[in-house]
């Protein structure tokens, strides 16, 4: 099977471009400049050269705080580059799986959020990333996944095991807030649960298997709690160690809210295409090891 993802470089699409090619996949990976989601009639050409048989629609403009004061590029890229990519893959007569977020969710409920619960986006992010997702399934509904993740983490890019990571090694003690939870995404499982959802999709769907779904590792965590289980995997290893003082949002401000709840439940997921994610704890250990290598 042939698959074309967008966002070569980000930690969905790194991770996917190296299962799917060591599980057997074609991957062709889609970037700037030939594809370009900030000018959509870079999408068809770019799509039709690259000949797949689905399309994962993994570019994204993911800076949080800084799309506070870039709305327009924001919606460009998450919003009216993501309608693009499902409009041409509906041309093409190809399933599409489009990655989203947590983000569009505004924390406030008391238990892990469910595909049907209401969104609620507190910040330009969050509201862009759901406006892209209303513009695939406006656009493909009939043959789409839109797959909604959270916290990941990679030996990719720049995410938050990194940033722990790289603190400590000049730091006894970091602040972290402990008052927002959810379940760190790893991902390389993320990536093995596209490959699932692709794999059915492609082999022809059942209503059931198309929609929003939710994608989320097993268990939860604060991001004091993350960051204590970074700072003892790296340990481990001999790697950087820090004390984590825990503290609440309200003392580390940012131009962009958090959810304080990003807790996802996932098991339409399961039962739709059978992908259960496994504990982030054992993820954490693996993605450490890759950072750290031995000797």
């Amino acid at each position: 099977m042939r698959i074309a993802v967008t966002g070569r470089t980000g930690q969905v699409a790194s991770a996917l471009i190296e299962q799917g090619r060591r599980a057997g996949y074609e991957i062709v990976a889609l970037s700037r400049p030939e594809l370009d989601l900030s000018c959509p009639s870079s999408v068809l050409p770019a799509l039709e050269a690259a000949r797949p048989d689905v399309v994962v629609s993994a570019a994204a403009y993911t800076a949080v705080d800084k799309a506070e004061s870039e709305r327009e590029l924001a919606f460009a890229i998450n919003s009216t580059g993501a309608g693009a990519v499902a409009e041409a893959a509906r041309a093409m007569g190809l399933p599409l799986l489009h990655l989203s977020t947590d983000y569009v969710f505004d924390g406030k409920l008391g238990r892990p959020y469910r595909e049907d619960d209401t969104t609620a986006p507190t910040g330009v992010y969050g509201a862009s990333k759901l406006a892209g997702e209303q513009a695939v399934l406006a656009a493909h509904g009939g043959n789409s996944a839109v797959l909604r993740v959270a916290w990941i983490f990679s030996p990719f890019g720049g995410n938050f095991v990194k940033t722990m990571l790289r603190l400590a090694a000049d730091r006894d003690e970091i602040s972290v807030v402990a008052d927002q939870i959810g379940s760190p995404g790893n991902a390389f499982d993320i990536a093995d649960g596209v490959l699932r959802v692709a794999d059915n999709l492609v082999g022809g769907t059942v209503p059931s298997q198309r929609g929003v779904f939710h994608m989320a590792a097993g268990g939860e965590a604060s991001w004091a709690d993350f960051a204590e289980a970074i700072f003892a995997a790296s340990a481990a290893r001999g790697g950087p160690f820090a004390r984590v003082r825990r503290i609440t949002t309200a003392e580390y401000p940012t131009p962009a809210s958090r959810p304080a709840n990003s807790r996802l439940d996932s098991s339409r997921i399961a039962v739709a295409h059978g992908v259960t994610l496994p504990p982030w704890q054992e993820a954490l250990a693996q993605v450490i090891a890759r950072l750290q290598p031995a000797g």
